[in-house]
């Protein structure tokens, strides 16, 4: 593994044998340690690690939110993904929005809530994967709750943007907002509410969350403000064991969670430029850049008309990944300039917090979980302590679209983990959260990795670009990169804005080579890697 570093002003690598966790704030990377310590596995350790980031960055994350989750059986050389994410509610449709006049879904309030997967999710994993049980797995969780802890820098910033959304409800008021405002930094925070709610959940497992007496206090808040979610949706929902999508990178072969996440748009990216020689252009050039931004906006010309719930509409992986599809494609990617993009015909034939970790084993688990927006709906179901998802407002309204919402669908993801094997054997879990960010800064961390040879640390430090709007096929980028690489943009055609303060996601990362795990954690979050 390579030592020296590109961005010496920044982070070391976390090197270590025992097992590594590495995750956006150091309490929850510290719980997922601890779980290693008394011989949990990855599983165990980013559930602990997940359950922590409910209380301490609770805009990003919590179980009124879905998860996602790549796992890789160090005896068996096997990665296999787990959907955790919830479907619309069955009596929501979209007449419901002509009526009241809306031509989209809310991004706030109760119209764009759906099944919260993330309980059921943590307990599949745990049940598949784990050695502990979740009194042992959410204890941290609960004594941050109860106890409380001192708010952090980046999440301090977060919670302030933040306060006019949650005086929209009044529980979301009394629960975030202590004496009116958003915690400062340095504040004690505590949640007694979500603390009650964890040791429920410990005594009942998901049964009592999803169709026990702790669904019934969520759907009995969620009423009174007119939500569509019922009893009957909660206890319907289960999470999914799937084969993941895969496809293969210079030798390397890379993993994502299928439709309905959008980790497709990432693979698609990597297939096309595979047939491209970046290592004639510097990294981070303009020509390298323009490359990749080409490439990526293919991809998500692709993923905006494709990626739906297969179970509503077939989502054709493997016809996407051909070399019969992406040749034609890699042939529009225009050096001289920004060309225009549009889906593909086939041949016939926005917060999140990501968390991964190896075991003493060699086990990993490369997982994410979200709310969507910054603290989702806004809404708080009555006492419980839980923010609900606003994923709903992924769906759209358009009839015939694959992505139209319709009842008990789930909605199009951003959220997706990766994974990468060489020859079987686990090479990296990582993630980089920030909606659609995300299959950008994969892609943008496989680049610096394996065709600019970065270790893991510098890949998450290097300068980033995003495509803004990428879904209307526009050319705004905005990037973090000198004035001199974004005047050679614009000349070539792309339409380059200022950095967005906290934009280009906060990725996490861990390498394994020879039995030795390499951790990164992004400088961009408040976050930290940390190893046995």
């Amino acid at each position: 593994m390579k030592s020296m570093s590109a961005y010496p002003s920044r982070r070391s690598m976390i090197v270590s044998t025992g097992g590594s966790v590495a995750t956006s704030h150091p309490l929850a990377a510290q719980a997922g340690l601890q779980m290693l310590a008394q011989g949990g596995t990855a599983a165990d350790a980013v559930i602990a690690a997940a359950a922590v980031l409910n209380v301490v960055e609770p805009m990003s994350t919590g179980i009124g939110g879905d998860a996602f989750a790549l796992v890789y059986d160090a005896k068996t050389k096997k990665v296999r993904a787990l959907n955790g994410s919830g479907r619309a509610p069955q009596t929501l449709h979209r007449g419901v929005f002509a009526e009241r006049g809306l031509s989209t879904i809310p991004l706030n309030g109760v119209l764009p809530i759906t099944v919260p997967g993330a309980v059921a999710a943590w307990e599949s994993l745990i049940h598949a994967h784990g050695n502990l049980s979740f009194d042992k797995i959410l204890a941290p969780a609960i004594r941050y709750a109860r106890d409380g802890f001192a708010v952090s820098e980046i999440i301090a910033r977060g919670w302030a943007t933040a306060e006019a959304k949650l005086r929209l409800h009044a529980d979301a008021t009394s629960t975030y907002l202590p004496n009116g405002r958003a915690p400062q930094l340095g504040q004690i925070f505590r949640q007694p509410a979500l603390a009650k709610t964890f040791e429920e959940i410990v005594a009942g497992g998901a049964e009592t969350f999803y169709r026990g007496a702790l669904a019934g206090r969520i759907i009995k808040a969620l009423a009174r403000d007119g939500a569509f979610l019922s009893s009957a949706d909660m206890a319907a929902h289960e999470s999914e064991w799937i084969a993941p999508a895969t496809a293969s990178y210079r030798g390397f072969d890379v993993y994502e969670c299928p439709p309905n996440g959008q980790g497709l748009t990432a693979l698609i990216a990597l297939r096309l430029l595979e047939g491209f020689d970046l290592r004639q252009y510097a990294p981070q050039s303009a020509e390298s850049l323009h490359l990749q931004i080409e490439t990526m906006r293919l991809a998500f010309a692709d993923a905006a008309r494709y990626i739906a719930d297969p179970v509503f509409k077939k989502v054709p992986v493997e016809g996407l990944l051909s070399e019969a599809y992406i040749a034609p494609r890699r042939r529009l990617v225009d050096m001289q300039s920004v060309g225009a993009v549009t889906a593909g015909e086939l041949p016939i034939s926005n917060d999140t917090v990501y968390i991964t970790a190896v075991d003493q084993w060699g086990n990993a688990v490369s997982f994410i979980n979200s709310l969507y927006y910054g603290f989702g709906s806004g809404v708080v179901a009555g006492d419980t302590g839980i923010c609900m998802q606003n994923r709903g407002a992924c769906f759209v309204l358009e009839e015939g679209h694959p992505n139209a919402l319709e009842p008990g669908k789930r909605p199009y993801h951003t959220i997706i983990p990766c994974m990468v094997t060489k020859n079987e054997e686990l090479w990296a879990s990582f993630g980089v959260m920030g909606g659609f960010m995300q299959p950008q800064g994969h892609t943008q961390m496989l680049v610096n990795m394996i065709d600019y040879d970065m270790n893991p640390q510098e890949a998450l430090d290097a300068p980033r670009y995003e495509l803004l709007e990428p879904y209307e096929g526009k050319k705004t980028i905005s990037l973090e990169h000198n004035e001199s690489v974004q005047q050679q943009l614009r000349a070539l055609g792309h339409d380059v804005v200022p950095a967005a303060v906290g934009g280009f996601g906060g990725g996490q990362i861990i390498v394994v080579q020879d039995g030795v795990s390499y951790a990164g954690s992004d400088p961009r979050k408040d976050g930290a890697a940390v190893g046995l």
